[in-house]
């Protein structure tokens, strides 16, 4: 993936100086893309298949970034446009990598993650991206917020990936106290991994104030450029490369606000609604459509009337983790079955939400699909 990006970043600041070059390169990346989309429809090992769909969700965004260049006429490497996206810089001679988002400039950090999926990047993740590497950049956490289901915590995990560092989740109760976060900050700090505190505003007020002295004693350090430092009594080895990073639902019941001397060491983003259709379009691309922005927005227009037209029961979901197991399905189905994208797009969306409806919702629903997909009849 980082060679991707290198060769990418080249690509982009290469064009820019040419004339037409953006034009020109816009071509080889469409391409490129209509390869790989060819290379998901065919036989492929478990292990290439995801990583050529991760592939295909950065080279989509690429693409999509070359056009904004385009579109915003760009004739200098210097421009915000430019400067305001992910790029990675190889150099030669010390065989360093970094990773470089508007002013912020992080070492890549090499570390094996496995093979995994890649989050589909919008402009809200762009944004949660400068926000958390603005932040790293100047020592500090930061501190996404918003409502349940808007990608808060993926994308933290997201840009720990395309950093190539270990990222944990931790998710946080009211039940937990000082000790114990003392033991995952001293974990964190010598290991020199990335860790996000899901839900942090749920842990008590006593708690936290505590807690901002701790993570105020790892952010010195770090400032200071120190090899060793003393935390609750303990001389640990500091790796520079540790964020501490909280995800936060705010407004909900059992919620604290946080302290004051806590929050200044964390820098906002407030994540809202995220852009459902382009998030389809990518996910249905990485699994082989041809016709992917079409179905989507069907996808996306089914969960919409559907929140608004059907009786509203605790256990309904038209958010985005229901977005999520209906594009999984079409991408199982797209794999299994030989039928028209139409026939699968309704079918996949049946299979998730048809098993949850009450009775008197079906029909409604029924109703919906058939104003959406008229005329497809799945066998």
């Amino acid at each position: 993936m980082a060679v991707d990006q290198i060769d990418w970043t080249v690509g982009v600041e290469k064009a820019i100086v040419k004339e037409n070059g953006l034009q020109t390169y816009i071509q080889i990346l469409n391409d490129q893309i209509e390869e790989i989309v060819q290379l998901v429809r065919g036989e492929l090992t478990s292990g290439l298949r995801m990583t050529i769909k991760a592939m295909v969700v950065i080279d989509v965004h690429a693409r999509d970034v070359v056009q904004l260049l385009i579109d915003s006429k760009i004739a200098n490497a210097n421009d915000f446009q430019w400067a305001s996206q992910l790029r990675y810089y190889w150099t030669e001679k010390s065989l360093d990598l970094d990773v470089a988002m508007v002013t912020a400039k992080i070492p890549y950090g090499f570390e094996y993650l496995g093979n995994s999926l890649r989050l589909v990047i919008t402009p809200l993740t762009d944004r949660c991206y400068r926000t958390l590497m603005g932040a790293k950049q100047l020592n500090y956490g930061g501190a996404p917020e918003g409502p349940a289901g808007t990608g808060k915590t993926e994308s933290v995990k997201d840009l720990a990936k395309a950093l190539a560092v270990q990222c944990v989740v931790f998710n946080c109760s009211p039940d937990l106290g000082y000790q114990a976060m003392a033991k995952f900050f001293k974990g964190l700090a010598s290991s020199g991994c990335w860790n996000c505190f899901d839900e942090f505003n749920r842990i008590d007020l006593e708690v936290l104030s505590v807690i901002a002295q701790q993570v105020l004693t790892i952010q010195t350090a770090v400032m200071q450029n120190a090899k060793t430092f003393v935390f609750e009594g303990t001389v640990l080895r500091l790796n520079k490369a540790c964020s501490v990073n909280i995800t936060m639902n705010p407004g909900y019941a059992g919620r604290a606000e946080l302290p004051d001397n806590l929050k200044a060491q964390f820098r906002p983003c407030a994540m809202m609604v995220p852009d459902y259709i382009l998030i389809g379009e990518i996910e249905l691309y990485s699994f082989g459509f041809s016709r992917a922005k079409y179905i989507a927005i069907k996808v996306v227009a089914s969960l919409k009337l559907s929140s608004e037209q059907l009786s509203s029961q605790d256990h309904y979901d038209f958010g985005m983790r229901s977005l999520k197991a209906i594009l999984t399905a079409c991408g199982n189905l797209r794999r299994q079955l030989d039928w028209p994208e139409d026939q699968i797009g309704l079918r996949a969306l049946n299979d998730v939400n048809l098993p949850k409806f009450t009775q008197n919702d079906i029909p409604l629903y029924n109703g919906i699909t058939n104003d959406l997909f008229p005329g497809v009849v799945t066998p």
